[in-house]
C-alpha cells in the first residue's frame, strides 16, 4: 500500500524539485544581467521531468536503510542536470546573452506552475488523508 501511495505522489515530489531548480537558474540568469560574457542557461523542464520519474529508484543517490521497515529514498543529486544555453535574440557588445524580458516572464512563469503544483500535491495529500479517516 505504502508503494502506490509513494507512486501516486512521486511525479508531483519531482516535479517541484525540478521546478525549484529552474527557479535558481532563472534567479543566477537574472542577478548576471550586467556580467560580460554571462551566457544565460536554460533547463528542459519536460525531458528532465521524464528522465527523474523513470528513473525513480535507479541511479541516482540512494540513501541506506538501518532496517527494513524503512522507505527507500532516492534522487539524482543536485546539479546533475543538463542545462542549455539560451539563444540571445539579439546579442549585446559584451557577450552577455541575457534577455531580462525574457527572464522575468520565464521566472514569473515557472513561479506561477510551481504554486500550482503545490496546490495540486497539497490537495491530493488532503483526500487521500480525508480518505483514510473514519467517519
Amino acid at each position: 500500500m505504502i508503494d502506490r501511495l509513494e507512486a501516486s505522489l512521486n511525479f508531483h515530489q519531482q516535479a517541484l524539485g525540478l521546478r525549484q531548480e529552474r527557479q535558481k537558474v532563472l534567479s543566477s540568469n537574472i542577478a548576471n544581467a550586467d556580467t560580460p560574457g554571462y551566457k544565460a542557461r536554460d533547463m528542459d523542464f519536460a525531458s528532465d521531468l521524464k528522465q527523474a520519474v523513470s528513473r525513480t529508484g535507479q541511479d541516482g543517490l540512494s540513501l541506506s536503510r538501518t532496517t527494513e521497515r524503512h522507505l527507500e529514498g532516492s534522487g539524482a543529486p543536485l546539479g546533475s542536470r543538463d542545462l542549455l544555453y539560451r539563444v540571445p535574440a539579439q546579442p549585446s557588445l559584451d557577450g552577455n546573452t541575457v534577455d531580462m524580458d525574457v527572464e522575468r516572464a520565464q521566472f514569473a512563469d515557472n513561479s506561477v506552475r510551481y504554486q500550482s503544483a503545490l496546490t495540486i500535491l497539497n490537495s491530493r495529500i488532503q483526500g487521500l488523508k480525508k480518505a483514510m479517516q473514519p467517519e
